[in-house]
Parts: C-alpha cells; structure tokens; sequence
C-alpha cells in the first residue's frame, strides 16, 4: 500500500471548518443495499515481472464476499494487483456459510490440490473454517496457515495456525466505553445475536464493555438483533437497526453511543446513529472505509493513501454537516485490510526462508507498521485460563476522532 503521510494535512484542513457548518436535514432511513459481487470472470492485473519473481508457488487468500465484508474482499486483491493472479490466488466463502460447510471444505481442498499453493491466509476465518482446514491437513502439512479474525474457539484455531490476527477485542471491552465517554456518551447499547455471543472473545468482549461501563458510570444496554445469516438476511437485519436505534434515542437521549458485533450492519448503524444525532465510537472492524462511506453517500474512489485520505476527509464533512463531528471515531486504517496483507507478507518471507517456523514477532508489527505508515501497531500474546498462545495475536491501535487535529501522532 502506498503511504498514507497525506492523511493528517487533509484532516487538519477540513476540521478548521467544523465550526461553521450547521446540521442538513437527515434523509429517510431507507436500509443501504449490499454491494454486488464481482464479475468472477474479470481477469486481474498482470504481474510486473519483479512482483512475479518475488517468491515460489503461490499463495492463497479465502475471504468472504463483497456483501459480507468489502474490506477483506478487496485487501485479498490488493495483493493479487501486487503479485498476479498467477500468485496470489483469491477464492470467497459462501455467503451463507453457515449453512456450506461442506462447499467451504471443497474450497479449501481445491486449494490444497495445487501443490504450487505453499501457504493459505483465511479472512475471516468463519465457523467451519476449522474443519475445511483439518481435511486440507490430511494432504498437506507444508503450508503456512494464517488466521484473520477467527471465529472458532482459541486454543482449537491455534492448534492449526501458524500465524492467528485479531483485533484486540478484549482490549477493546476497555477502549470502547472510554472512548464513548470520550465522545459525550451517557449510556452504550451493544447490539449483537446468539451466534456471535456464543464466541469466546466476542462474548468476554461484551461481558468487559458492561464491567467498565459500570465502573465509568455509563448505563450499559444489551441488546439483541437479528442475525444476518438467520430467516430474514442481511436486509432483516439492516431495517432492524434503522428502526431500534431511533426508539434507543428517545428512550435514553442523544447522548447514547451505539456498537455492534456485526459487519452488515455498520451501515445502518452509522446513518441512524448521525440521524438521530446519536454517537458511534467505532465499527466492529475498525476502519475509516467500515460502514462510513456508504452510510454517508460518499463515493469510494480506491484504498491508495490518497483515496484512504479522501473518504477521510469527505467523513469528517459529512459528519460536520450534520452537527454530529466529534462524536464519531474509528482506527484510522482498515484493520481487516491490514491483516490480510501483513498475513500475506509475511507468509512470502516464511516461503523465502526469511523467518523461520516460529513466529517472528518483531518482523510481523514491521509489516503492520508498514502498511500504517509508521502509525504504531502492538500486538499481545492471547492468553487463556494461565495458557499461552504466543501465535495468536491481539492488535491494538489509537483511535481516530473525527474532529480532532490531532489525530495521528
């Protein structure tokens, strides 16, 4: 990814201006449709002959869809781009993959046929990503495995991966309430549904938002949606949010501060949130592109330092228009994005023979610091009743706050 120092100058730019806007009337909430997904038949970039040079074999990317997550989508192309498509092979889960588990193990199977393929990255790595990988292991044992927000039990992934990236979702049960207090909330409400709350992180994540919301003096709210994947689809659960968060407002105030477990419904979440005037202290994927572009009707023009910079910049006006800036924050780049390249990255040395079978941590939070332009980013060891996993990896960053000057240090 190219360098992203042009960031703080526009931010700095546009938030001189918060003071002299006044809010514009919010538009009907109508849910956001999902993005189509791609034409399969359209061929990618071809390599440049120093790119397609840079290692043996090949590697390769499962994500989910565009309507399920964008981000992991186009990060496993940004290294397709990069690389070729004669290098980085890049498949996509089924959208309802809790019901294909069996088309998930084909997948990777396939994956594991090709005897160029060294190394697999898989974001996210879903409910059933354990047993598609536990079918490809009775094949191969030579490949380099990583893991990006894993969905399954810890210690289980870790048994499999050599390398596992996750948002520090524990940490998170500490950073999300006082970065809401920060923003002016007086009450949280997490939205989430039984399947989510039935993993481990997510669930201990939601237990610690409640802890310290309790500690700092902010009414907790748990609230239950619908699930994406359950009768009534992504739409079900988009109306939903459009329509709860309005009667959470009236119940508790503005001063209310929304989070969600769940990617699908970022969108909705924001538009209602600025709607109703209300704040949102980040999505469940942190990234300025999660949710607030399309929430916001602003036209996405590509994930380059410039592009990233300019849906920065274009947030913060929109936002400032509608008299919510300074209630609203994010990490300041794509944490899914993030994972799927330093993942990819490091793979490649793994192949080079530049590190070797245990984790180099020093050189994985290089390559994430890379791709974040020198912003830091720490990773921590997760642990589990006294045990610990040293290749599965929490990463934390600082928040961006739309409002701020000084966002990025």
């Amino acid at each position: 990814m190219k360098k992203v120092i042009s960031i703080l100058l526009v931010l700095m730019m546009v938030f001189s201006l918060a003071a002299c806007s006044q809010p514009a009337e919010a538009p009907a909430p109508d849910p956001a449709p999902a993005p189509e997904t791609p034409n399969s038949e359209t061929p990618a970039p071809a390599p440049a002959p120093e790119a397609a040079a840079a290692f043996e074999g090949k590697i390769a990317i499962v994500t989910n869809t565009l309507s399920q997550n964008e981000e992991e989508y186009r990060s496993a192309q940004e290294l397709v781009e990069k690389y070729g498509e004669d290098k980085v092979v890049h498949v996509m889960w089924p959208d309802n993959f809790m019901t294909e588990q069996e088309q998930m193990i084909s997948i990777v199977t396939k994956l594991g046929s090709d005897p160029e393929i060294k190394a697999l990255i898989v974001n996210q790595a879903v409910p059933g990503t354990n047993a598609a990988v536990d079918k490809l292991l009775e094949t191969r044992d030579d490949l380099f495995i990583a893991y990006c927000q894993p969905q399954e039990n810890p210690p289980d992934v870790a048994a499999r991966a050599d390398l596992i990236l996750q948002a520090d979702e524990l940490g998170m049960g500490d950073n999300i309430p006082l970065q809401a207090q920060k923003l002016g909330a007086k009450t949280l409400v997490h939205y989430s549904f039984p399947r989510h709350m039935s993993i481990v992180l997510l669930s201990s994540r939601r237990d610690l938002m409640k802890a310290k919301c309790e500690e700092i003096g902010i009414e907790f709210v748990d609230a239950t949606a619908p699930d994406p994947t359950g009768d009534a689809g992504l739409p079900g659960a988009q109306q939903f949010i459009l329509e709860d968060v309005p009667k959470m407002v009236d119940k508790y105030g503005v001063d209310t501060a929304f989070f969600s477990t769940n990617c699908g419904m970022q969108t909705p979440l924001i538009k209602a949130s600025v709607d109703a005037g209300a704040i949102y202290p980040q999505p469940c994927c942190p990234s300025p592109y999660h949710g607030f572009p399309s929430a916001l009707g602003i036209e996405s023009v590509g994930y380059t330092a410039d592009a990233m910079a300019q849906v920065i910049s274009e947030t913060a006006k929109k936002l400032d228009e509608k008299g919510v800036l300074g209630r609203f924050s994010t990490w300041p780049v794509p944490v899914a994005m993030m994972n799927t390249v330093a993942a990819g990255e490091y793979a490649i040395k793994w192949i080079n023979g530049e590190v070797g079978d245990e984790l180099d941590i020093d050189v994985l939070e290089a390559l994430m610091t890379e791709y974040a332009n020198g912003i830091a980013v720490t990773t921590t060891t997760y642990v589990e009743a006294g045990a610990e996993f040293p290749t599965y990896r929490l990463i934390m960053m600082d928040f961006l706050t739309y409002g701020e000057e000084h966002i990025i240090n």
